[in-house]
């Protein structure tokens, strides 16, 4: 551009001194040979003048032509080398590509030979067992042949034909083993009355020594008071239809005895018993009492329970100062408001431990974010004990496996988890929450051991009724003295009944151990249910 406009520049420059030399002329022809003279020479000054710019222009033009001949150049150079480094490495690349893919052909090839091969051995063995399935079945018949030929001949010996045979020995088996039985029978019998007063004495020591009064009345009955004792009858009911609906709808044991005023409702489960309390109190209120209303009752009364845990398990992540806490993990914090664990209420333990875990936690100088962890860690290290289905698991592994299935961090389930020594301590508060665990658990009162073997035996107890075919529900009751079984109709008849109360006392017997005797009650009902519209 600067080219062009120079060039412009000089030729107009041109043409205004020719179109003013020939002006001149003409309006000046008259004038002096002296002007004329200054005329030209003012013409020969402008064309030297033009000249002048032109080769000045035409120099810049071609200084400016070789700048950016020099620059395209470069610029070019640039791009080239650009090109061929991309070019470098898609060729490596492709070439790594190709390496790769010649591997897995080769891979692919040594696969297929195997897999031929092992066809190959496969229809080898095939022809070998087809061949020797058929010498097989040929020595087969010969020996049934040899078989049916020597019982004939062992008939025709003895007179008798197989069939008799077979009674006869039976027969003369069953007498023996009747006779056998009957004589240890009578020797356990003799054995029983010698050994009877030594064994008594030692059961009744075990049972005192393995559970206390006091522990009895805290964690296995409640007392529902009533305003007079006529309402004690409507709650019986006819021939105690409506008691007995009650105890199978709940599983709890109801006692009504000549305490004024006032029932015993009695079982190991203190969930079971505040369900059974609050339906009792909701029937009495409303005074229809009778089994469909009472199933009805029970119905309600567990989805407000389940409320309840809901509302008690948020209650105590918000005194804690624990936050966003999964819903099924505030819920089983709930559920450890109505479970107690050697004695001692798991909600109240689980609210000590946490706040001597935070405790703890800041007088070591762990900061603020291990305090927290550990305090979460200390409120959820019992969760275990509380699971909506039984496991085979201790309630250490099993708190940690729900732990983490609810996303919690991991040193919070390897604190959980190894609160028992059941997994390796990998985190800071893993120890600490071990240590007051056991801080809180060992003040003078905290826990009874024992209480907690019996209320496994009183799980196990029902657990056991439970595996069998047929069963619908089993209570323990009576502080585990009575086992009630309830069958579906529709599978088990009045005669598996019987077989089947016969089973589980000869297993329980078998497998467990119990101080005294367990009754077995297995209750069949056919319930007929129609609706008139």
């Amino acid at each position: 551009m600067d080219l062009i406009a120079i060039i412009a520049a000089v030729v107009a420059t041109v043409v205004g001194v020719i179109i003013g030399i020939f002006l001149g002329k003409k309006i000046f022809a008259q004038d002096t040979q002296k002007q004329v003279d200054e005329a030209e020479a003012q013409v020969k000054r402008a064309e030297t003048q033009a000249q002048k710019t032109l080769d000045d222009a035409k120099i810049l033009a071609e200084t400016l032509k070789e700048k950016k001949l020099l620059e395209a150049k470069e610029h070019f150079n640039q791009l080239k080398n650009n090109q061929e480094k991309e070019a470098n490495q898609r060729n490596a690349k492709i070439a790594e590509n190709e390496a790769k893919l010649k591997q897995q052909q080769q891979s692919l090839n040594d696969k297929t030979a195997a897999v031929q091969r092992q066809i190959q051995e496969y229809d080898q063995l095939k022809e070998n067992m087809e061949s020797q399935m058929v010498a097989f079945n040929i020595k087969k018949a010969e020996l049934d042949r040899h078989h049916e030929e020597h019982i004939k001949r062992l008939e025709k010996v003895a007179g008798l034909s197989a069939e008799q045979a077979k009674t006869e020995l039976m027969e003369v088996v069953k007498e023996e083993a009747r006779t056998r039985a009957m004589a240890h029978v009578k020797d356990i019998m003799e054995e029983a009355k010698v050994n009877a007063s030594k064994e008594a004495k030692k059961i009744i020591i075990q049972s005192i020594q393995r559970l206390g009064a006091e522990v009895t009345i805290e964690n296995a009955i409640t007392v529902f008071n009533l305003e007079s004792d006529e309402i004690k009858g409507q709650i019986i009911g006819r021939e105690g239809r409506n008691i007995r609906a009650l105890e199978a709808a709940t599983g709890v044991d109801l006692i009504i005895d000549d305490t004024p005023e006032a029932i015993v409702l009695s079982c190991f489960d203190p969930l079971r018993r505040e369900i059974a309390r609050l339906s009792l109190q909701r029937l009495v209120q409303d005074g229809r009492i009778h089994p469909a209303r009472i199933e009805e009752v029970v119905e309600k009364t567990k989805k407000q329970i389940e409320e309840q845990i809901m509302e008690i398990g948020e209650r105590t992540i918000i005194e804690l100062g624990v936050h966003g806490l999964h819903k099924d993990l505030v819920r089983l914090v709930g559920k450890m408001r109505f479970r107690s664990s050697y004695g001692q209420n798991l909600l109240m333990h689980s609210k000590e431990t946490a706040n001597l875990c935070g405790i703890m936690a800041s007088e070591l100088g762990l900061g603020q974010k291990v305090v927290k962890l550990a305090k979460r860690a200390g409120l959820l290290h019992d969760i275990g004990k509380v699971p909506d289905e039984e496991t085979e698991l201790s309630h250490a592994l099993l708190g940690a496996k729900l732990a983490e299935k609810a996303g919690e961090h991991a040193s919070i389930v390897n604190a959980i988890g190894a609160h028992h020594d059941e997994m390796e301590m990998l985190y800071i508060i893993s120890p600490i929450v071990q240590a007051c665990d056991a801080i809180s658990g060992a003040r003078p009162g905290a826990r009874r051991e024992m209480m907690q073997s019996y209320l496994q035996r009183i799980k196990d107890l029902e657990n056991l009724a439970m595996a069998y075919n047929g069963v619908e529900k089993a209570y323990a009751i009576q502080a585990g003295r009575e086992l009630r079984v309830m069958v579906e109709a529709e599978k088990i008849t009045d005669a598996d009944s019987e077989r089947l109360s016969f089973e589980i006392a000869d297993k329980i017997q078998k497998e467990m151990q119990y101080p005294g005797q367990i009754k077995v009650t297995v209750i069949r009902e056919l319930r007929a249910v129609n609706i008139a519209r």
